[in-house]
């Protein structure tokens, strides 16, 4: 079984924030970090929040979008047409569109219960097939509203509703990873964006039974050396790897991508993420862990570990210092797997005060991790200041969904720590989360970060540009150590030409030849390029 989903049960009342003013042609403005006493003065700004040199066509493109105000739907098609990088955390399961769920659940016969639930055939008293919904529109929008944000319940908090639709429509994610990953690539590219790392599951069953089988030994080292005893381990991550050829056969075919009319999702580079259950018991997290971070050192289509479900459920919250030095020491055993963590994904009222003093800075200072998502509580760390001037440092980027953490958490506008974030220099990356569950794309991410944050055309190309920055894609970056974000100058082999254009000197082309992260960056400065002689 390739299990996707997240999970939680955990019920809080949570509140949602309003949302900010609206600015557009501000360049990297001197930003106090939010929720800082009044008294306090803002930092100087670093070396990633200084102002770039803005070229005639940028300026020419910002004063279009200003002038664009006012006219909802010319601004709704300039986000969508605005080269927007790639996705950096993205749950494959809840990326996909409800529609297409419901779609898979009639096609493998599933049933809905009075639960709004996928449950299996045949379908009994209380049930209802799932293909009933293509011509049944109220039962339709029914399954729609208890699998996505959606209208939900007012009776039930974001937080619960949003995690709890994962457990409703699991039984159509079952064996269908590749078909799920082509409905989510077709989106991606259709929303102008060129890379996509995406959440999923590696070898669930094979885990836990191995987990199961060892059981848990606090020496970390002794419990590493019983799982790679006599091959054991290595069996699970061959499990995994066969996950993803079926995968990839069973996206080639939905995708067409053998044919003459192949989707334009064919094209888009993809790579796995592998989830560790955090609230299961330690020793079956431990394993994921391992075997998530041999999977990446085995197989290039797998690129690094994540830690998945609500950061505030009771094992999660009891076991994660825990967690984190089981990180600690794993990653000393697999250096070539890269490490992203959900980690400051909680709000005050959801936790207790003390939880939200430690969780980013363990994430970043004994797990790690090279890049944190969500990371919304991040004013409420202990010394959070120095903690944010070391990730601007390390070079640790920040994914940041905003519609989900507003959903989840009611943290929105001047509550979130984006601003904090920005003035501090900590590098940050926009992303979806959950797009299919909470009902949005990429496009209406940009576009809320643009009105509420008062950010103008460059500020959102250069975040396009932070998200292929500080992805995990293989190869070297066109852009120069220490240039990005404040400068993005070009690496040696490329400084004589102008990124994106359609002739690179010989030794730019070898260049991008030879790294796939530079290549990619490239052609997205082309699509710059085009977008900027396109509005102006």
């Amino acid at each position: 079984m390739i299990s996707t989903f997240r999970t939680a049960r955990r019920p809080k009342s949570l509140r949602t924030a309003g949302l900010g003013a609206l600015a557009v042609l501000t360049l990297l403005p001197a930003i106090p970090a939010a929720a800082a006493p009044a008294s306090e003065p803002a930092p100087r700004p670093t070396a990633h929040a200084l102002p770039r040199p803005v070229t005639p066509a940028e300026a020419r493109t910002s004063a279009h979008l200003a002038a664009l105000q006012g006219r909802p739907a010319k601004l709704k098609a300039f986000f969508k047409a605005l080269p927007k990088g790639g996705d950096l955390h993205n749950h494959l399961s809840g990326a996909v569109t409800t529609e297409y769920l419901i779609k898979l659940a009639a096609e493998e016969g599933l049933c809905i219960d009075a639960t709004d639930t996928a449950v299996a055939p045949p379908c009994g008293p209380g049930t209802r097939p799932a293909s009933d919904a293509r011509h049944d529109a109220a039962f339709r929008q029914r399954i729609v509203r208890a699998w996505s944000m959606q209208d939900f319940p007012a009776d039930q908090s974001g937080h619960d509703h949003f995690f709890d639709t994962f457990g409703k429509f699991s039984m159509a994610t079952w064996y269908t990873r590749g078909k799920m990953l082509a409905n989510v690539a077709n989106t991606v590219v259709e929303q102008n964006q060129f890379y996509l790392e995406t959440m999923v599951t590696p070898a669930s069953d094979g885990s836990k039974a191995l987990a199961d089988k060892v059981g848990y030994d606090a020496d970390l080292a002794a419990l590493h050396r019983k799982l790679v005893a006599g091959g054991q381990l290595d069996r699970v991550v061959d499990e995994a790897i066969k996950e993803a050829d079926d995968s990839d056969v069973q996206f080639r075919a939905a995708a067409h991508c053998d044919t003459n009319r192949p989707d334009p999702g064919c094209r888009l580079p993809v790579r796995w993420i592998s989830q560790v259950s955090r609230g299961s018991s330690p020793v079956r997290v431990f394993t994921q862990m391992e075997v998530g971070l041999r999977l990446a050192q085995r197989d290039p289509r797998f690129v690094a570990t994540n830690l998945v479900q609500p950061e505030d459920g009771e094992s999660a919250l009891a076991n994660y210092s825990l967690q984190m030095r089981m990180l600690k020491y794993l990653r000393g055993q697999y250096p070539g797997a890269h490490l992203t963590l959900h980690a400051g994904e909680l709000a005050p009222g959801l936790v207790k005060p003390e939880d939200l003093t430690f969780h980013i800075r363990e994430a970043v200072l004994v797990a790690g991790a090279e890049r944190i998502g969500h990371g919304v509580d991040l004013v409420h760390e202990n010394d959070w200041r120095q903690l944010a001037r070391t990730m601007a440092r390390r070079h640790v980027a920040v994914e940041v969904p905003f519609s989900s953490n507003k959903q989840i958490l009611g943290i929105a506008g001047a509550a979130h720590p984006f601003n904090a974030y920005r003035s501090y220099g900590v590098p940050i990356v926009l992303a979806t989360d959950d797009p299919g569950v909470s009902r949005i794309d990429i496009s209406h991410e940009y576009q809320y970060a643009s009105k509420t944050y008062g950010l103008g055309y460059v500020e959102l190309k250069d975040l396009a540009r932070a998200s292929l920055e500080y992805a995990f894609r293989d190869g070297r970056s066109l852009w120069a150590t220490g240039s990005a974000p404040s400068g993005y100058r070009p690496v040696a082999a490329c400084q004589g030409d102008v990124p994106g254009t359609d002739r690179p000197t010989a030794r730019c082309a070898r260049y991008l030849a030879a790294n796939p992260k530079a290549a990619t960056e490239w052609r997205q400065e082309t699509a710059f390029a085009a977008f900027e002689r396109a509005n102006r």
